[in-house]
């Protein structure tokens, strides 16, 4: 399997769309797979109850961070676009074109908001 580091949204202004993106980030897990790819989503990892809170910046960087250490044994950044490009989704993009690691831009066939 290609080791993949997923970008998708996480953050959002309320609850609802952080359960949103959380259940479209968990799709975009499901394509990956389907692809044949291992994919790696730390936004939904770190961010887990009694782990990491992404509404403290200091933990939401350490969490950052923590998934940019595996872009150096992942073979594509994959990015899914169909609700938009974070900040965070392009700090990691731009994080993963520092080190050279091939970008890739997707959407979800037929995908409607969970």
């Amino acid at each position: 399997m290609r080791r993949v580091i997923l970008e998708s949204p996480y953050s959002g202004p309320d609850f609802e769309t952080i359960e949103r993106n959380k259940r479209y980030a968990r799709a975009c897990i499901r394509d990956c797979l389907k692809r044949g790819e291992a994919a790696i989503a730390s936004h939904l990892l770190y961010t887990q109850p009694g782990v990491l809170r992404d509404s403290e910046p200091e933990e939401r960087k350490l969490g950052m961070e923590a998934g940019w250490a595996w872009f150096v044994v992942a073979q594509a950044c994959v990015v899914y676009t169909d609700l938009g490009i974070s900040k965070g989704m392009q700090d990691g993009i731009d994080y993963a074109k520092g080190l050279k690691v091939p970008v890739e831009v997707r959407t979800l066939e037929g995908y409607t908001e969970c």
